[in-house]
């Protein structure tokens, strides 16, 4: 991870984008010697189905959670 100065990027803010687009290097933007901005590459989600897939058809569902089921806990 590249550490810049925010003045430094003031000035040349164009060629670390590309830096970060074209190379995905990560660049920490400081004020000073403090820390203030991360700047890495987008990356999207995944969506509902691509996140649980693995869970379908693995779920319990009950109309009422209040109902007493057939499962009987076992004493410890």
């Amino acid at each position: 991870m590249r550490t810049v100065d925010k003045n430094q990027l003031k000035d040349k803010l164009l060629e670390f984008l590309q830096l970060v687009e074209l190379e995905g290097e990560e660049i920490l933007v400081t004020d000073g010697n403090k820390p203030v901005v991360k700047i890495s590459q987008y990356e999207s989600s995944p969506s509902t189905p691509e996140l649980f897939k693995n869970m379908r058809g693995k779920v319990k569902y009950f109309e009422d959670l209040t109902t007493p089921t057939t499962e009987e806990w076992q004493e410890v």
